[in-house]
């Protein structure tokens, strides 16, 4: 399994240089999108990307939890957490 890391940068390259779009539009672009996608998950908001996958923000209810070093129990609060489910077709690509 691979271990190496595409940053926002090199996707903003990579998009640019398929596109034919300036580096800076892209970057301007991604920008945007993790923006627009930011706002619309805070907004309780399911995000579906056709041949990609799903975002949403699920509660997580509170938990009793241990500390492994000390032993010591107590309870994790509630919380909200993003998931993310991938498309089957992504999964197909991916294989």
């Amino acid at each position: 399994m691979s271990k190496d890391i595409m940053t926002t940068k090199e996707l903003s390259n990579r998009i640019a240089t398929e596109t034919g779009i300036t580096k800076r539009q892209s970057d301007e672009l991604m920008s945007a999108t993790v923006d627009v996608i930011t706002e619309a998950l805070n907004e309780d908001k399911t995000i579906q990307l056709q041949n990609f996958g799903q975002l949403q923000v699920k509660e997580r209810e509170s938990r009793k939890v241990m500390n492994p070093k000390t032993g010591e129990k107590r309870i994790a609060g509630a919380k909200r957490v993003i998931t993310f489910a991938a498309n089957q077709n992504l999964k197909l690509k991916v294989r």
